[in-house]
């Protein structure tokens, strides 16, 4: 009976203390100050280093869009990417979209995007639809030019023999899906127009099923599928004459770009579509202006590496001074481009006082004693000054 009842009086003081009507003991509430205090400040101190992190990783992160993976802007971006990358202090994301043309619609509204490639011909149409367009979104560099292609079979000799014939202008997204019916628009060709991948018409066209005439592509030059592909005799590429449609360049084709195609020291004439790289329009105070102007000061200060080998041909075309009409400059670029000159001014000027003094001091020098000429470096920044002055029309 003794067992008994003091088994009930533990239990019935187990059951008071789990229902908070006992004292607690000083070391019992300690104990449990201890494990709460625990509870509540080791999560945060777990938490502190890995926010950190974070706000590190993203502190210097910039989204380039690019385009699809089969087009040329994607492996640019790719390249831009490679050559600014600068560890926490830069890191840039190239970013697989639907396509140049998408990306002018990313670049206004996607989140994570500060940065794109984009065609000046879909810059143009949205201009109807966004009015301002011209204030939100700004050039830090024009690019190249992406030629248009347009492939025939034999039986095709000119434009007019494509009217009403299938005219593959690649899948939806891409420059040819979006600026080929434009152009054939501009040059009044009536076709029957699809839009399945170029690999797929290419293959219709070579063995001459499913009535497939010519494949347009609109991309930078050389394009694989014709430098590197195996064609019989008669297939060729059309002439398309230049007309100042407002945003298209003259251009053409050789036989440097495709020997197999093009006769030695034929050209084919064609047109192209300019090819931006652009950025939205942060306020300056921003931290994605900040990001961006990062961006632009690195793939300035080291863009001699992307006109040097293991990179795309085009970018030994690429002038940094070169305008985009209809559209500003990005402050940050402007800025850099006015160092620049300042530098080189002031080394011509240097180098010109040296020259002088040279050549002044050249009759009262005494024998066997030299006089210090320009070195290689000065020469090379006058150059560059006069270059620039040049360009600039000074």
């Amino acid at each position: 009976m003794r067992v008994f009842m003091r088994v009930l009086s533990i239990c019935l003081v187990i059951l008071l203390g789990a229902l908070g009507f006992l004292p607690t003991s000083p070391r019992s509430a300690g104990a449990q100050a201890t494990n709460a205090q625990t509870q509540k400040f080791a999560p945060a101190s777990r938490k502190v280093p890995e926010a950190l992190a974070i706000e590190k990783l993203n502190a210097w992160t910039v989204g380039l869009a690019g385009g699809q993976l089969e087009g040329a802007p994607i492996r640019f971006a790719t390249e831009i990417a490679r050559v600014v990358d600068d560890g926490d202090n830069l890191h840039v994301l190239p970013i697989v979209t639907r396509g140049p043309v998408e990306n002018v619609e990313a670049l206004l509204y996607l989140k994570g995007v500060d940065a794109a490639i984009i065609n000046s011909d879909a810059l143009e149409q949205f201009k109807v639809l966004v009015p301002n367009i011209q204030q939100r979104i700004s050039y830090i560099l024009n690019l190249f030019p992406s030629e248009l292609h347009i492939f025939v079979r034999p039986e095709i000799n000119s434009l007019s023999d494509l009217k009403g014939k299938k005219v593959n202008f690649n899948t939806p997204g891409t420059s040819a899906a979006y600026s080929g019916p434009l152009i054939f628009e501009h040059l009044k060709l009536d076709v029957e127009k699809t839009f399945i991948p170029h690999q797929v018409a290419l293959d219709q066209m070579r063995t001459g099923q499913g009535d497939m005439a010519a494949v347009v592509f609109i991309t930078s030059k050389p394009v694989d599928a014709f430098a590197n592909g195996k064609w019989g005799s008669g297939f060729k590429f059309l002439p398309v004459p230049f007309e100042d449609f407002g945003f298209y360049l003259p251009s053409k084709l050789t036989s440097s770009d495709y020997p197999q195609l093009i006769a030695p020291g034929q050209e084919i004439e064609t047109i192209a579509v300019p090819t931006i790289l652009a950025a939205y329009t942060w306020p300056k105070a921003t931290d994605r202006y900040k990001r961006v102007a990062r961006l632009t000061e690195y793939l300035f200060d080291r863009f001699a590496r992307l006109q040097g080998p293991g990179f795309h041909p085009k970018w030994k075309d690429v002038n940094l001074n070169a305008k985009v009409p209809g559209l500003d400059r990005l402050p940050a670029a402007q800025e850099w481009l006015d160092r620049a000159a300042a530098s080189a001014a002031s080394a011509a000027s240097a180098a010109t006082d040296t020259s002088a003094t040279v050549s002044a001091s050249a009759g009262s020098t005494r024998p066997g004693t030299t006089t210090r000429a320009p070195g290689p470096e000065e020469q090379k920044l006058y150059q560059e000054f006069l270059d620039w002055r040049r360009e600039h029309g000074k």
